[in-house]
């Protein structure tokens, strides 16, 4: 293991042993091509004769391996088997679950260099944000673990009406935990909602990706390795909705956590998901993220800030920078310097470590891709990018980074999350019309602000309605959230909970009070 922590503030792994070996890992990671990975129900992989296949992004017709499709009697099988081993899981001292999930994260730290490998080949992140999902995804588990250590199991003795009474309160786990993942990360946002329900009690049945079913398989493995009970740690596997939706209807399942956009979370998970009685539903969903640039900002920082955050992992990140408000004072030096910026962007094979942008990670983005580029030549200017990369990228998901002005304010791509690497900068006259506008959305989960001014900071931060929030940031005007340092969320139609990922509160959305009163 490499002790060389990247991170998503990193601007590079510069560091040649580390790159060392990551090309020993592409090596072996490709010398597995078309290998068939498992999925898990009770303890015991399991294969079947459909796959999941996952293709390579940066060359669509290349098959890096495939994963055994589940069928809906699986799911009902993972489900019975979970909640067959909930009992003794849950009667299990927290602080042995805390040390099996710490030692998972110490598998991933192990296995670095293999899970980065296959994450950039599956899903097309560059090396460095790659890296810096694999180390978040160990220190989401270690931070979940200390926070379990840090609240002592969450058992707090309250007052007393009489001497003779002792009352606590405790907070317990709900029962089967089901945890359904996006594309974009596919570690991060599988493996650590399952942490958070494990060392809190649950059990679990975690759902991958249709589009990055390999990391999912990997990631089960590892709890496996780690020395999880039989029937804790399930995981399905299939395309299409069918898998995904039997295991949310089933009535069996005590609690979700889902990441995905607005429409699926809010209006087909989150308002469907209770039938009998109310259920806990953890939606992590999209945003339209916007930075506001002050005619007193640092246009230098300002422009490094959006460019990370706008097109970093192709905008394929529901914190990325969607929409810019800049001063009119300072907004053409602004867009010439991101400009600049976005055509000097390295873009290429993601294996290449001198790669900043690698291909849409899925074909329906590719598509969006070209849809929204045509709307924005056709009802707005496109100041660089808008289109597809052909030559010798045409066996690839490439395209270019892309700059548009002069939308209208309900456009389509103003209002829209698009998920992919393009910016809309709009002048605006002042500070007040800047927060304005950028609260005008449904979703609330990340914004950013530069200004050299303190007032100026204040009120952005009296007046955002955001979930995260960076000002003067160049590593991300909108991204970078890191376990134990920004927990990551949002507000409105960004998430369900109130809680953020990584921070204080999120494994006690994992469980429930029982206050508890004993007289003797």
């Amino acid at each position: 293991m490499l002790k060389f922590k990247v991170t998503y503030a990193s601007l590079t792994a510069d560091n040649e042993e580390l790159h060392q070996q990551l090309d020993k890992a592409f090596a072996e990671v490709k010398a597995q091509a078309g290998k068939a990975f498992p999925y898990y129900v009770g303890g015991k992989p399991r294969t079947s004769q459909e796959f999941s296949n996952s293709t390579n992004p940066a060359d669509f017709k290349t098959v890096i391996g495939k994963v055994c499709n589940s069928s809906v009697e699986d799911v009902q099988e993972a489900v019975a088997a979970a909640r067959k081993a909930y009992p003794g899981w849950r009667a299990t001292p927290w602080q042995e679950r805390a040390r099996l999930v710490e030692r998972a994260a110490a598998i991933i730290r192990d296995r670095s260099m293999e899970l980065t490998a296959w994450l950039v080949l599956e899903n097309g992140k560059n090396r460095v944000e790659a890296l810096g999902e694999i180390e978040e995804t160990a220190d989401l588990y270690d931070y979940y673990a200390q926070q379990m250590r840090a609240n002592e199991g969450f058992i707090r003795e309250m007052g007393k009406l009489s001497e003779k009474d002792t009352n606590t309160s405790v907070l317990r786990p709900y029962g089967v935990w089901a945890v359904v993942a996006p594309f974009n990360f596919p570690y991060a946002l599988l493996g650590a909602p399952m942490a958070a329900a494990l060392v809190t009690g649950n059990t679990v049945v975690g759902k991958p990706a249709s589009d990055t079913p390999i990391s999912g398989a990997l990631i089960a493995e590892i709890f496996h390795q780690a020395g999880f009970p039989e029937g804790v740690v399930n995981l399905v596997v299939g395309s299409g909705r069918s898998v995904g939706q039997a295991l949310i209807d089933h009535p069996d399942v005590d609690g979700v956590t889902f990441t995905g956009s607005y429409d699926i979370g809010f209006h087909h998970l989150f308002k469907n998901f209770s039938a009998k009685y109310p259920k806990p539903c953890i939606a992590e969903m999209g945003g339209k993220n916007p930075a506001v640039i002050s005619e007193h900002a640092d246009i230098e920082k300002a422009a490094q800030g959006v460019f990370r955050s706008a097109f970093g992992m192709g905008g394929q990140k529901c914190s990325a920078c969607s929409r810019v408000f800049v001063d009119e004072k300072v907004a053409d030096k602004f867009i010439n310097r991101l400009k600049e910026l976005a055509e000097a962007a390295v873009i290429g094979n993601p294996e290449d470590k001198k790669v900043f942008l690698g291909p849409v990670g899925v074909k329906s983005g590719y598509e969006d891709f070209k849809r929204f580029s045509a709307l924005a030549q056709k009802d707005g200017t496109v100041v660089t990018g808008g289109e597809i990369c052909g030559g010798d990228f045409a066996g690839g998901y490439f395209v270019k980074p892309t700059i548009v002005t002069n939308l209208p304010q309900d456009h389509e791509l103003m209002v829209q999350e698009l998920f992919l690497p393009i910016v809309c900068v709009e002048k605006v006259k002042s500070l007040d019309e800047g927060l304005r506008r950028a609260n005008q959305t449904d979703l609330g989960l990340t914004a950013g602000f530069f200004s050299e001014k303190e007032s100026e900071v204040e009120e952005f931060l009296d007046r955002i309605e955001a979930g995260v929030v960076y000002v003067n940031r160049p590593a991300g005007a909108t991204t970078g959230a890191w376990p134990g340092v920004q927990p990551f969320g949002g507000w409105k139609g960004s998430g369900s909970s109130g809680k953020n990922i990584g921070g204080l509160y999120t494994i006690q959305c994992y469980m429930r009070e029982q206050s508890r009163t004993v007289t003797r």
